[in-house]
């Protein structure tokens, strides 16, 4: 059983973190060329965001599946996953708190005249800086999950 439940697990972080990973990284270069454009199109950016979102939620499977493998091997209190749990909940935070409602900030303005998006112009610009940051938690977790220093389950 723990076999499947970590195929589950490994299979959910590449289907659902990686889109969102690499959707809210592209955003936003996108949006600040967009935000200061002529004629904005929002058509990609909204793209950009619903995966984001959508993918995001079923990012949820991911922490789940892993800890239920996470208790089949009887490792959950080992400082490596305690860590990489927190990192996980970090993450989740900066995504729902910091990089979902800026992609919803841009996407508001997008429309509207050339001084109320070069208003939010600085704060896509932020953007960039709180998606790499979520990128950077993720690539931590896994580094985390790959070495799990001080194991006592093997390499």
């Amino acid at each position: 059983m723990n076999k499947f439940l970590l195929s589950v697990h490994v299979l959910a972080a590449i289907i659902f973190v990686g889109p969102v990973t690499v959707a809210s990284s592209m955003f936003p270069p996108l949006a600040r060329r967009e935000l200061a454009a002529e004629q904005p199109s929002t058509a990609v950016l909204r793209v950009l965001h619903r995966i984001s979102n959508v993918y995001a939620i079923g990012g949820l499977t991911v922490p789940v599946f892993g800890v239920a493998v996470g208790a089949g091997l009887g490792v959950l209190g080992e400082t490596w996953l305690v860590v990489s749990m927190a990192l996980t909940a970090l993450a989740a935070a900066v995504l729902v708190v910091a990089v979902l409602p800026g992609q919803a900030e841009v996407l508001a303005v997008t429309g509207q005249d050339r001084d109320a998006r070069a208003a939010v112009l600085p704060r896509a610009k932020m953007l960039s800086m709180k998606t790499g940051i979520f990128a950077l938690l993720w690539a931590a977790v896994t580094v985390l999950m790959i070495i799990r220093p001080g194991s006592t389950t093997g390499v």
